[in-house]
C-alpha cells in the first residue's frame, strides 16, 4: 500500500470480525469497526496498541441509523454484520439481515465508496449436508424459501433465508451501480482459536466460542458434533479472504464476485477424535464416545476460480491439524480459565 487506507467493517466485535480487524491492521491498513453498547468500549480497549489507526463506532442500529459522518474517509467497506440466529423474531430476523445490508451499500455508495465485501454464506448457495457428490457454483441458490423456513419455526432455517435474501438484495442493487465493485464470500461452518485481541468473558458463555461450540461438544464424552457440518473453513482463512477481496481485480475483468469458501481438507468425526487422542493424550478420557457418522467433507470447489478472484491457493489454507488442535488447546485453555474462577463447565447446547 502506497498510504494507508481506512476501512469500515461492520460486526467487529464478532468471531470473524476480531480476525478480519486484526489482520488488516497487521498489513498497516487503518480501520473503522461498528460495536454496539459496551462491547464498543472492550473493542477499543483491545486494539489500545494500534493507537489512532483503530477507532470504534456505535452504530445501534445498522438496518436504519444514517452514520454519513462515520463513511468520511473510508476507501471500502467490509460488511460483517449479521442477525444470528435464535436471538429475534423470525420476521424481524429476515428483514433485518436485507435492511442492514442494503442500508450500509447504499450509504457507502453516498458517501463516494466505490468497493464493498459482504460476508454471505454456504447457506445462501445450498442446503447442508449437502447430497455426497454435490458439486456448488457461484450461481447456485439455496431452494428454501422465506415460507418454509418460518412454517418449520427453526432458527437455522430461518438464518438460511435470511442470507440468501440479503445477498440477492444486494446483487440486484449492484446489478443496477455498477461503478461500485462488489464482492461476496459465501463460507461453510468456520473454526478455529480466536484472534489474539479478542476478549473472553470472566463467565462461561457459549457465544464466546461462536460455531466453535460445534468441536467443544467433542470434549464431552456424551458430546454431538452437529450433522449439518458437513464442511467447514479456518476462520482466519475466512478473514484472509475478506482482506484478500479488497485488491481483487475488478469485476469487468472477473466477471460477477461471488466466491464460495471452504477448506481444501477434511476428515470424518472418527478420524477427528482419533488425531486428538493421538496428539492431545490428556484429552483422551474425555473425548465423545458418540461416533456420528458426519463427514468433514471437501466441497470441489472451483479453485482457479477462488485464485483468480482473491489471489488465493489451496497451499495458503490452513490443514485440519492446525485448525483442530489450535482450536481445541484454545477451548480448554479457556476452560481452565473459568473453572480456576469457580465456575461450573457444562456441554453446550446444539
Amino acid at each position: 500500500m502506497s498510504s494507508p487506507e481506512l476501512i469500515f467493517v461492520t460486526g467487529a466485535s464478532g468471531f470473524l470480525g476480531a480476525h478480519v480487524i486484526h489482520q488488516l491492521l497487521e498489513k498497516g491498513y487503518h480501520v473503522r469497526g461498528t460495536a454496539r453498547g459496551t462491547k464498543a468500549d472492550d473493542l477499543q480497549a483491545s486494539y489500545a496498541r494500534y493507537g489512532d489507526r483503530f477507532q470504534v463506532v456505535k452504530i445501534a442500529d445498522i438496518g436504519h441509523d444514517q452514520f454519513p459522518e462515520v463513511l468520511k474517509g473510508v476507501s471500502a467497506v467490509l460488511h460483517l454484520a449479521t442477525p444470528m440466529p435464535g436471538k429475534i423474531g423470525f420476521e424481524e430476523q429476515l428483514k433485518g439481515a436485507v435492511d442492514g445490508t442494503m442500508n450500509v451499500v447504499i450509504q457507502a455508495e453516498k458517501a463516494g465508496i466505490r468497493k464493498v465485501v459482504v460476508t454471505s454464506s454456504i447457506a445462501a448457495v445450498q442446503m447442508l449436508p449437502a447430497v455426497p457428490g454435490t458439486s456448488f457454483t457461484d450461481k447456485d441458490w439455496t431452494p428454501m424459501t422465506k415460507e418454509h423456513a418460518i412454517a418449520s419455526k427453526n432458527p437455522v432455517a430461518v438464518y438460511v433465508v435470511s442470507k440468501k435474501l440479503s445477498e440477492q438484495a444486494l446483487w440486484k442493487w449492484a446489478d443496477k451501480h455498477p461503478h461500485v465493485d462488489v464482492t461476496t464470500l459465501n463460507p461453510t461452518f468456520f473454526f478455529g482459536p480466536l484472534a489474539p485481541n479478542f476478549p473472553v468473558p470472566p463467565v462461561p458463555t457459549m457465544s464466546t466460542f461462536s460455531t466453535n461450540y460445534m468441536v467443544y461438544n467433542l470434549l464431552f464424552p456424551k458430546g454431538v458434533f452437529p450433522p449439518m457440518a458437513t464442511t467447514y473453513i479456518d476462520v482466519r482463512d475466512v478473514a484472509a479472504a475478506h482482506v484478500a477481496a479488497l485488491s481483487s481485480p475488478p469485476t469487468s475483468k472477473v466477471g460477477r464476485k461471488r466466491v464460495i469458501l471452504s477448506s481444501p481438507h477434511g476428515a470424518s468425526v472418527p478420524q477427528l477424535l482419533q488425531l486428538l487422542a493421538e496428539k492431545r493424550p490428556a484429552l483422551k478420557g474425555r473425548l465423545t464416545g458418540v461416533l456420528t457418522k458426519t463427514e468433514l467433507d471437501v466441497l470441489p470447489l472451483d479453485w482457479a476460480r477462488v485464485d483468480a478472484v482473491l489471489g488465493l491457493k489451496k497451499s495458503d489454507f490452513r490443514t485440519l491439524e492446525e485448525t483442530f488442535l489450535q482450536t481445541v488447546d484454545e477451548l480448554v485453555q479457556i476452560e481452565e480459565g473459568w473453572k480456576r474462577a469457580g465456575h461450573a463447565i457444562r456441554k453446550p447446547k446444539l
